[in-house]
Protein backbone atom coordinates (compact mmCIF):
# COMPACT_ATOMS: atom_id res chain seq x y z
CA UNK A 1 0.00 0.00 0.00
CA UNK A 2 0.79 3.46 -0.92
CA UNK A 3 1.80 6.00 1.88
CA UNK A 4 3.83 8.69 3.94
CA UNK A 5 6.33 8.22 6.65
CA UNK A 6 8.36 11.34 8.86
CA UNK A 7 10.55 9.48 11.11
CA UNK A 8 12.33 12.03 12.59
CA UNK A 9 10.96 14.08 15.30
CA UNK A 10 10.91 15.35 18.59
CA UNK A 11 8.72 14.77 21.81
CA UNK A 12 8.05 17.70 24.88
CA UNK A 13 10.82 16.19 26.42
CA UNK A 14 13.59 17.79 24.02
CA UNK A 15 14.67 20.81 24.32
CA UNK A 16 13.06 23.89 22.54
CA UNK A 17 9.88 21.57 21.77
CA UNK A 18 6.49 22.69 22.29
CA UNK A 19 4.36 20.89 25.48
CA UNK A 20 2.28 19.73 22.80
CA UNK A 21 4.64 16.94 21.28
CA UNK A 22 2.64 14.24 22.68
CA UNK A 23 1.36 11.70 21.62
CA UNK A 24 -2.28 12.37 21.19
CA UNK A 25 -1.09 15.50 19.23
CA UNK A 26 0.86 13.54 16.76
CA UNK A 27 -1.88 10.88 16.25
CA UNK A 28 -4.16 13.87 15.45
CA UNK A 29 -1.66 15.77 13.25
CA UNK A 30 -0.70 13.14 11.28
CA UNK A 31 -4.22 12.78 10.17
CA UNK A 32 -4.42 15.74 9.47
CA UNK A 33 -0.97 16.21 7.48
CA UNK A 34 -2.45 12.75 5.71
CA UNK A 35 1.05 10.72 7.44
CA UNK A 36 0.60 7.04 7.70
CA UNK A 37 4.16 5.93 9.57
CA UNK A 38 5.11 8.60 12.27
CA UNK A 39 8.48 8.24 14.20
CA UNK A 40 7.64 8.52 18.23
CA UNK A 41 11.11 10.33 18.73
CA UNK A 42 13.21 10.41 21.73
CA UNK A 43 12.82 6.91 22.82
CA UNK A 44 16.17 7.20 24.62
CA UNK A 45 14.20 9.73 27.57
CA UNK A 46 12.97 7.28 29.98
CA UNK A 47 9.49 9.47 30.62
CA UNK A 48 8.98 9.72 26.90
CA UNK A 49 9.47 5.76 26.40
CA UNK A 50 7.50 5.40 29.71
CA UNK A 51 4.31 7.36 27.85
CA UNK A 52 5.15 5.23 24.90
CA UNK A 53 4.45 2.12 27.06
CA UNK A 54 1.45 3.02 28.36
CA UNK A 55 -0.22 4.74 25.57
CA UNK A 56 0.64 2.62 22.31
CA UNK A 57 -0.09 -0.58 21.79
CA UNK A 58 0.90 -3.37 18.80
CA UNK A 59 -0.34 -3.05 15.60
CA UNK A 60 1.67 -4.61 12.80
CA UNK A 61 5.16 -6.36 13.56
CA UNK A 62 7.34 -3.57 14.74
CA UNK A 63 4.47 -1.12 14.40
CA UNK A 64 2.06 0.97 17.37
CA UNK A 65 -1.09 2.52 17.56
CA UNK A 66 -2.45 5.25 19.90
CA UNK A 67 -5.10 3.15 22.26
CA UNK A 68 -8.30 3.63 21.67
CA UNK A 69 -8.12 6.37 18.87
CA UNK A 70 -10.18 6.07 15.47
CA UNK A 71 -6.88 7.18 13.54
CA UNK A 72 -4.83 5.03 11.36
CA UNK A 73 -1.67 6.61 12.57
CA UNK A 74 0.90 4.19 13.09
CA UNK A 75 4.22 4.83 14.75
CA UNK A 76 7.34 3.48 14.39
CA UNK A 77 10.14 3.21 17.23
CA UNK A 78 12.74 6.32 16.55
CA UNK A 79 15.22 9.00 18.38
CA UNK A 80 18.58 10.79 17.57
CA UNK A 81 21.24 11.09 19.87
CA UNK A 82 24.23 13.53 19.82
CA UNK A 83 27.64 11.81 19.30
CA UNK A 84 30.41 14.31 21.02
CA UNK A 85 33.92 12.72 20.74
CA UNK A 86 37.68 13.88 19.10
CA UNK A 87 38.69 11.99 15.89
CA UNK A 88 41.77 12.93 14.23
CA UNK A 89 42.55 15.52 15.80
CA UNK A 90 39.10 17.29 16.23
CA UNK A 91 36.13 17.50 17.90
CA UNK A 92 32.58 15.72 16.12
CA UNK A 93 29.58 16.54 17.04
CA UNK A 94 27.80 13.62 14.82
CA UNK A 95 23.76 13.71 14.94
CA UNK A 96 22.63 9.80 14.46
CA UNK A 97 18.71 8.54 14.33
CA UNK A 98 18.12 5.24 15.52
CA UNK A 99 15.24 3.12 14.52
CA UNK A 100 14.04 0.36 16.53
CA UNK A 101 11.70 -2.84 16.34
CA UNK A 102 10.39 -2.97 19.65
CA UNK A 103 10.14 -1.58 22.86
CA UNK A 104 12.44 -4.70 24.51
CA UNK A 105 15.31 -3.63 22.25
CA UNK A 106 14.53 0.08 22.97
CA UNK A 107 15.09 -0.80 26.50
CA UNK A 108 18.22 -3.07 25.82
CA UNK A 109 19.75 0.19 23.72
CA UNK A 110 19.28 2.56 26.64
CA UNK A 111 20.73 0.41 29.27
CA UNK A 112 23.94 0.37 27.82
CA UNK A 113 23.73 4.41 26.30
CA UNK A 114 22.99 5.69 29.82
CA UNK A 115 26.85 4.68 30.54
CA UNK A 116 27.72 7.40 27.79
CA UNK A 117 25.36 10.36 28.94
CA UNK A 118 22.65 11.22 30.64
CA UNK A 119 19.26 10.07 28.67
CA UNK A 120 16.88 11.89 31.01
CA UNK A 121 18.74 15.64 30.50
CA UNK A 122 17.45 15.79 27.14
CA UNK A 123 14.93 14.06 24.24
CA UNK A 124 18.08 13.83 21.81
CA UNK A 125 20.85 12.77 24.42
CA UNK A 126 25.20 14.33 24.21
CA UNK A 127 26.67 10.93 24.49
CA UNK A 128 30.41 10.62 25.02
CA UNK A 129 30.54 8.10 22.09
CA UNK A 130 32.23 7.72 18.70
CA UNK A 131 29.45 7.41 16.04
CA UNK A 132 31.16 3.86 14.79
CA UNK A 133 31.38 2.51 18.38
CA UNK A 134 27.65 3.54 18.93
CA UNK A 135 26.54 1.95 15.79
CA UNK A 136 28.60 -1.37 16.90
CA UNK A 137 26.97 -1.00 20.37
CA UNK A 138 23.49 -0.96 18.35
CA UNK A 139 23.70 -4.00 15.94
CA UNK A 140 24.66 -6.32 18.65
CA UNK A 141 21.75 -5.76 20.41
CA UNK A 142 19.42 -6.05 17.34
CA UNK A 143 20.63 -6.23 13.72
CA UNK A 144 16.91 -5.12 13.23
CA UNK A 145 17.84 -1.80 13.80
CA UNK A 146 18.87 0.85 11.30
CA UNK A 147 21.38 3.76 12.25
CA UNK A 148 20.84 6.73 9.61
CA UNK A 149 23.25 9.87 9.92
CA UNK A 150 20.82 13.06 10.45
CA UNK A 151 20.76 15.98 8.23
CA UNK A 152 24.00 15.22 7.10
CA UNK A 153 25.10 18.62 5.48
CA UNK A 154 24.37 21.01 8.63
CA UNK A 155 27.76 22.39 9.59
CA UNK A 156 27.74 21.92 13.39
CA UNK A 157 26.03 18.41 13.72
CA UNK A 158 25.69 16.90 9.98
CA UNK A 159 28.13 13.81 9.01
CA UNK A 160 29.35 15.87 6.05
CA UNK A 161 29.16 19.47 8.17
CA UNK A 162 31.75 22.30 7.49
CA UNK A 163 32.27 22.62 11.51
CA UNK A 164 32.80 19.11 13.03
CA UNK A 165 31.94 16.79 10.33
CA UNK A 166 34.02 13.98 8.22
CA UNK A 167 34.46 14.38 4.39
CA UNK A 168 33.21 10.65 3.93
CA UNK A 169 30.87 8.47 5.62
CA UNK A 170 34.38 6.06 5.77
CA UNK A 171 36.18 8.45 7.75
CA UNK A 172 33.77 8.50 10.11
CA UNK A 173 32.71 4.93 10.84
CA UNK A 174 35.45 2.80 9.46
CA UNK A 175 35.10 -0.79 8.77
CA UNK A 176 31.64 -0.47 9.98
CA UNK A 177 30.61 2.24 6.91
CA UNK A 178 28.81 -1.08 5.25
CA UNK A 179 26.13 -0.74 7.56
CA UNK A 180 25.10 2.96 6.44
CA UNK A 181 22.62 2.16 4.35
CA UNK A 182 20.71 5.54 4.46
CA UNK A 183 21.14 9.05 5.14
CA UNK A 184 19.23 12.07 5.97
CA UNK A 185 18.78 15.17 3.80
CA UNK A 186 17.76 17.85 6.14
CA UNK A 187 16.15 20.75 5.89
CA UNK A 188 18.80 22.59 4.19
CA UNK A 189 19.89 20.30 1.34
CA UNK A 190 18.08 18.07 -1.09
CA UNK A 191 18.61 14.97 -3.16
CA UNK A 192 20.16 17.05 -5.92
CA UNK A 193 22.70 18.43 -3.75
CA UNK A 194 23.80 15.16 -2.58
CA UNK A 195 23.68 13.17 -5.68
CA UNK A 196 26.44 15.10 -6.62
CA UNK A 197 28.73 13.97 -3.90
CA UNK A 198 29.88 9.69 -4.20
CA UNK A 199 28.28 8.38 -1.47
CA UNK A 200 25.40 10.89 -1.76
CA UNK A 201 24.57 8.54 -4.39
CA UNK A 202 25.84 4.93 -2.85
CA UNK A 203 23.31 5.29 0.26
CA UNK A 204 19.19 5.86 0.34
CA UNK A 205 18.25 9.21 0.65
CA UNK A 206 15.42 9.44 3.52
CA UNK A 207 13.94 12.94 4.69
CA UNK A 208 12.04 13.81 7.61
CA UNK A 209 10.55 17.04 9.12
CA UNK A 210 12.72 17.05 12.22
CA UNK A 211 10.10 18.36 14.19
CA UNK A 212 9.56 20.17 17.47
CA UNK A 213 5.56 20.76 16.81
CA UNK A 214 2.81 19.15 15.95
CA UNK A 215 1.46 21.60 12.92
CA UNK A 216 5.70 21.20 11.54
CA UNK A 217 5.52 17.71 10.94
CA UNK A 218 5.47 16.20 7.44
CA UNK A 219 7.30 19.41 6.39
CA UNK A 220 9.81 16.64 5.21
CA UNK A 221 8.71 13.21 4.46
CA UNK A 222 8.82 9.99 2.58
CA UNK A 223 6.71 8.10 0.06
CA UNK A 224 6.84 4.40 0.11
CA UNK A 225 4.50 1.47 -1.08
CA UNK A 226 5.10 -1.30 0.59
CA UNK A 227 3.24 -3.60 3.34
CA UNK A 228 2.69 -1.60 6.57
CA UNK A 229 5.45 -3.40 8.78
CA UNK A 230 8.31 -2.57 9.50
CA UNK A 231 10.50 -4.72 8.13
CA UNK A 232 9.32 -4.34 5.05
CA UNK A 233 10.46 -0.10 5.17
CA UNK A 234 13.73 -0.62 6.50
CA UNK A 235 14.25 -3.55 3.96
CA UNK A 236 13.17 -0.87 1.19
CA UNK A 237 15.48 1.54 2.39
CA UNK A 238 18.07 -0.32 2.67
CA UNK A 239 17.95 -1.86 -0.58
CA UNK A 240 16.80 1.43 -1.90
CA UNK A 241 14.13 -0.39 -4.49
CA UNK A 242 12.28 2.41 -6.41
CA UNK A 243 8.96 0.45 -6.41
CA UNK A 244 8.58 0.28 -2.97
CA UNK A 245 10.46 3.91 -2.13
CA UNK A 246 8.54 5.58 -4.42
CA UNK A 247 10.09 9.31 -3.38
CA UNK A 248 10.81 11.97 -0.90
CA UNK A 249 8.80 15.41 -0.21
CA UNK A 250 11.16 18.21 0.64
CA UNK A 251 11.59 21.98 1.92
CA UNK A 252 13.15 23.85 -0.29
CA UNK A 253 16.50 23.63 0.87
CA UNK A 254 17.08 27.73 0.49
CA UNK A 255 14.68 27.79 3.38
CA UNK A 256 17.12 26.36 5.88
CA UNK A 257 18.96 27.57 8.27
CA UNK A 258 22.56 27.09 6.66
CA UNK A 259 21.88 26.81 3.43
CA UNK A 260 24.42 30.30 1.83
CA UNK A 261 27.36 31.04 4.17
CA UNK A 262 27.54 34.48 6.26
CA UNK A 263 27.21 35.67 9.39
CA UNK A 264 23.92 35.79 11.29
CA UNK A 265 25.08 38.39 14.07
CA UNK A 266 26.75 41.17 10.86
CA UNK A 267 23.29 40.66 8.22
CA UNK A 268 26.02 38.88 6.06
CA UNK A 269 25.10 36.37 3.64
CA UNK A 270 26.80 35.36 0.48
CA UNK A 271 27.04 32.29 -2.23
CA UNK A 272 29.90 30.53 -2.13
CA UNK A 273 31.44 32.01 -5.39
CA UNK A 274 30.96 35.42 -3.02
CA UNK A 275 32.18 33.58 -0.03
CA UNK A 276 35.39 32.80 -2.30
CA UNK A 277 35.57 36.29 -2.97
CA UNK A 278 36.39 37.17 0.47
CA UNK A 279 38.22 34.28 1.33
CA UNK A 280 36.22 32.96 3.70
CA UNK A 281 36.16 36.13 5.73
CA UNK A 282 33.15 38.13 6.90
CA UNK A 283 33.84 41.82 5.34
CA UNK A 284 32.26 43.20 8.45
CA UNK A 285 33.60 41.45 11.62
CA UNK A 286 36.79 39.99 10.09
CA UNK A 287 35.78 36.57 11.72
CA UNK A 288 35.75 33.26 9.38
CA UNK A 289 32.11 32.72 7.98
CA UNK A 290 29.75 30.05 9.03
CA UNK A 291 29.83 27.85 5.81
CA UNK A 292 26.60 26.42 4.78
CA UNK A 293 25.40 23.46 2.85
CA UNK A 294 25.36 25.02 -0.46
CA UNK A 295 29.32 25.55 0.10
CA UNK A 296 30.26 22.29 1.66
CA UNK A 297 28.53 20.78 -1.40
CA UNK A 298 31.02 22.39 -4.00
CA UNK A 299 33.69 21.21 -1.81
CA UNK A 300 32.56 17.31 -1.97
CA UNK A 301 31.29 17.31 -5.06
CA UNK A 302 32.57 15.03 -8.07
CA UNK A 303 29.92 15.97 -10.16
CA UNK A 304 27.97 18.88 -12.06
CA UNK A 305 24.66 20.66 -10.62
CA UNK A 306 21.79 18.70 -12.06
CA UNK A 307 23.32 15.58 -12.11
CA UNK A 308 20.83 12.38 -11.51
CA UNK A 309 21.61 8.99 -11.16
CA UNK A 310 19.81 6.38 -12.83
CA UNK A 311 19.16 4.46 -9.92
CA UNK A 312 17.91 7.49 -7.68
CA UNK A 313 14.76 7.97 -5.87
CA UNK A 314 13.16 11.13 -6.58
CA UNK A 315 11.93 13.75 -4.77
CA UNK A 316 9.14 16.45 -5.11
CA UNK A 317 9.85 20.10 -3.29
CA UNK A 318 6.76 21.58 -1.68
CA UNK A 319 5.52 24.41 0.66
CA UNK A 320 3.77 23.75 3.50
CA UNK A 321 0.04 24.63 2.99
CA UNK A 322 -0.58 27.26 5.82
CA UNK A 323 2.38 29.23 4.14
CA UNK A 324 0.91 28.97 0.77
CA UNK A 325 -2.76 30.13 2.20
CA UNK A 326 -0.77 32.91 3.77
CA UNK A 327 1.42 34.02 1.04
CA UNK A 328 -1.92 34.29 -1.11
CA UNK A 329 -4.07 36.54 1.68
CA UNK A 330 -1.02 38.44 2.44
CA UNK A 331 -1.02 37.47 6.19
CA UNK A 332 1.14 35.66 8.99
CA UNK A 333 0.68 31.49 9.55
CA UNK A 334 -1.76 31.43 12.69
CA UNK A 335 -4.14 34.51 11.71
CA UNK A 336 -7.73 33.29 11.63
CA UNK A 337 -8.47 33.66 8.15
CA UNK A 338 -5.56 31.81 7.24
CA UNK A 339 -6.59 29.08 9.60
CA UNK A 340 -10.11 29.04 8.59
CA UNK A 341 -8.98 28.36 5.04
CA UNK A 342 -6.85 26.21 6.10
CA UNK A 343 -9.37 24.00 7.68
CA UNK A 344 -11.86 24.40 4.93
CA UNK A 345 -9.30 22.66 2.20
CA UNK A 346 -8.83 19.61 4.88
CA UNK A 347 -11.90 19.51 5.29
CA UNK A 348 -13.53 18.96 1.56
CA UNK A 349 -10.36 17.13 0.60
CA UNK A 350 -9.19 14.73 3.36
CA UNK A 351 -5.53 15.86 4.33
CA UNK A 352 -2.59 18.37 3.85
CA UNK A 353 -0.71 15.93 1.02
CA UNK A 354 -3.75 15.37 -0.70
CA UNK A 355 -4.82 18.87 -1.50
CA UNK A 356 -0.83 19.72 -2.18
CA UNK A 357 -0.11 16.93 -4.57
CA UNK A 358 -3.02 15.54 -6.08
CA UNK A 359 -6.36 17.80 -6.73
CA UNK A 360 -6.56 19.39 -9.61
CA UNK A 361 -7.04 22.96 -9.76
CA UNK A 362 -10.59 23.15 -10.93
CA UNK A 363 -11.68 21.46 -7.75
CA UNK A 364 -9.61 23.88 -5.96
CA UNK A 365 -11.20 26.91 -7.22
CA UNK A 366 -14.79 25.16 -6.56
CA UNK A 367 -14.07 25.19 -2.84
CA UNK A 368 -11.52 27.88 -2.22
CA UNK A 369 -10.89 31.65 -3.58
CA UNK A 370 -8.96 31.86 -6.80
CA UNK A 371 -5.55 33.17 -5.58
CA UNK A 372 -5.25 30.35 -3.13
CA UNK A 373 -5.96 27.55 -5.69
CA UNK A 374 -3.85 29.49 -7.88
CA UNK A 375 -0.43 29.44 -5.38
CA UNK A 376 -1.09 25.80 -4.36
CA UNK A 377 -0.54 24.96 -8.29
CA UNK A 378 2.40 27.27 -8.29
CA UNK A 379 4.02 25.59 -5.43
CA UNK A 380 3.51 22.52 -6.75
CA UNK A 381 5.16 23.49 -10.27
CA UNK A 382 7.98 24.96 -8.30
CA UNK A 383 7.19 28.51 -9.16
CA UNK A 384 8.58 30.65 -6.31
CA UNK A 385 10.68 33.18 -5.37
CA UNK A 386 13.54 32.23 -2.99
CA UNK A 387 15.76 34.12 -0.44
CA UNK A 388 18.53 31.19 0.71
CA UNK A 389 19.10 31.46 4.72
CA UNK A 390 21.91 31.45 6.47
CA UNK A 391 24.04 30.78 9.52
CA UNK A 392 21.01 29.78 11.26
CA UNK A 393 18.48 32.34 9.85
CA UNK A 394 15.69 30.44 7.90
CA UNK A 395 15.17 31.39 4.17
CA UNK A 396 12.36 32.86 2.80
CA UNK A 397 10.10 31.03 0.08
CA UNK A 398 7.47 33.55 -1.66
CA UNK A 399 5.11 32.71 -4.20
CA UNK A 400 3.43 35.97 -5.06
CA UNK A 401 5.35 38.76 -5.32
CA UNK A 402 3.57 42.34 -3.17
CA UNK A 403 0.68 42.91 -4.82
CA UNK A 404 0.08 40.28 -7.36
CA UNK A 405 -2.26 38.55 -5.35
CA UNK A 406 -5.30 41.16 -6.37
CA UNK A 407 -4.16 40.83 -9.53
CA UNK A 408 -5.23 36.24 -9.56
CA UNK A 409 -8.14 37.90 -7.20
CA UNK A 410 -9.58 39.46 -9.98
CA UNK A 411 -9.16 37.49 -12.61
CA UNK A 412 -10.71 34.91 -11.00
CA UNK A 413 -13.76 37.19 -10.36
CA UNK A 414 -13.55 37.74 -13.94
CA UNK A 415 -13.62 34.32 -15.34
Amino acid sequence: MEFVADFHLHSKYSRATSQQMNLESLDKWAKIKGILVLGTGDFTHPLWLKEIKEKLESAEPGLLKLKNSPNQTRFILTTEVSCVYFKGGKQRKIHLIIFSPSIEVCEKINNYLKLYGNLAADGRPTLTLDAKELLKIILNISEDCLIVPAHLMTPWFGLFGSKSGFDSIKECFEDYSKYIFAGETGLSANPAMLWRMPEGREITLLSNSDSHSPSHIGREANVFNTELNYFEIVKAVKEKDKTKFLYTIEFYPEEGKYHYDGHRNCGISLSPKETKKYNGICPVCGRPLTIGVLNRVEQLADRPEGFQPENAVPFKSLIPLEEIIADALGQSVGTVEVEKEYKNLIGKFGNEFNVLINIPRSDLEAVTLPEIAEGIIRAREGKVYIQPGYDGVYGKIRIFQKGEQKNVSKQGTLF
